[in-house]
């Protein structure tokens, strides 16, 4: 109710906008807000689909997870994967529906051109940020509940206690993956305006003007090759990153077993502080890599085409590569995260 109540404020607010200061052109644009809303709507139900324990995709993995680790995985990976299908058609239904909306505006530039389409993209975008603060405040749910269960158990709490914080649990964890799975959406429609915010900037700073990247381009079909490379590797070393925290917090805690065994017992206090300082430690050091990996790589990659382009006399084959470098860097960025977030969530 609560979310279906902030769409609809959402609607009434972009009408409402759109009439008192897009003059003629507000109805279109007005629509292109609705799209943006409905986006965010439809997000959130497919999220929950996809991690919610009460539907069939959590309860496949539920039924493999009879027959041993292995057909956990393959049932865990399977909806993860399956789980990007219906994100994308929507984002791309958005974005080409916003688009030509915009385009109905009539509004052009000097040339006769109509420029009003991206406007439309940058319209629908906001109307899925309309709901932002209530999607995101949802995010605190998860963890509340998932610390009220732990302390439930710790303090031997009776099983009908741990029942309901489990319950309260697995509603936390579809509230997390909505609101990550929102983010993700969010992300994928501004990312449109991005691309070209990049080829405006490169076109005020060169005299040399460009408009189109074309893809057929060796070094720019490289260039993207390269940014979808980053996207895994990134992810490698930010899972490896949070292994390697792990290990450090249950290595801490088996040495404070070691030395203490009472605290099996209940007898004395644990050093919960320093656990706190390992992974805080952990998180710092570990990400320098990837880190590093997001800033370096696209400076490094524009530079080396930059001077391939000065001895191939293609004055613009750095920035076309970038461009491309970013795009689908982007999209595969997308496509992971939309697979992580729901296959983990079904899989908690």
């Amino acid at each position: 109710v609560s979310t279906q109540s902030t769409w609809a404020a959402g609607v009434v607010g972009f009408f409402l906008i759109s009439w008192l200061f897009l003059g003629n052109a507000w109805f279109s644009y007005a629509l292109c807000g609705l799209i943006g809303t409905v986006v965010c709507l439809l997000f959130i139900e497919i999220t929950q689909y996809y991690t919610d324990y009460k539907h069939a995709p959590v309860r496949r993995i539920v039924s493999s997870s009879r027959t041993g680790h292995a057909t956990n995985i393959i049932a865990g990976l399977s909806v993860g994967l399956e789980s990007t299908g219906a994100p994308v058609l929507i984002m791309v239904t958005a974005l080409i529906t916003s688009y030509y909306l915009g385009e109905t505006s009539g509004i052009s530039n000097s040339k006769g051109e109509k420029i009003g389409g991206l406007f439309g993209t940058a319209i629908a975008t906001m109307g899925m940020f309309s709901t932002g603060v209530f999607v995101l405040s949802m995010s605190g749910f998860g963890p509340i509940a998932d610390n009220a269960g732990g302390i439930a158990e710790m303090s031997h709490q009776p099983a009908t206690v741990r029942t309901i914080t489990d319950r309260l649990d697995a509603v936390g964890n579809v509230t997390k993956a909505n609101t990550k799975g929102y983010s993700v959406g969010s992300a994928a429609m501004a990312c449109f305006l991005l691309f070209s915010a990049f080829i405006d900037e490169v076109n005020i700073i060169s005299p040399k003007k460009f408009h189109v990247v074309d893809i057929t381009t060796p070094e720019v079909f490289l260039g993207g090759l390269l940014g979808s490379m980053c996207v895994f590797v990134f992810t490698s070393w930010a899972l490896s990153a949070v292994g390697n925290a792990a290990q450090d917090v249950i290595q801490e805690v088996r040495r404070q077993f070691a030395d203490n065994p009472g605290l099996l017992e209940g007898e004395g206090q644990p050093d919960y502080k320093l656990c706190v300082e390992i992974v805080a430690r952990a998180g710092l050091r570990e990400m320098i890599r990837p880190g590093l990996l997001s800033v370096l790589a696209p400076i490094i990659t524009g530079f080396i085409f930059k001077y391939a382009g000065v001895i191939q006399g293609k004055e613009l084959l750095g920035a076309k590569v970038i461009c491309a470098f970013l795009m689908f860097s982007t999209s595969t960025g997308i496509l992971m995260a939309l697979f992580l977030n729901n296959g983990g969530g079904a899989w908690d």
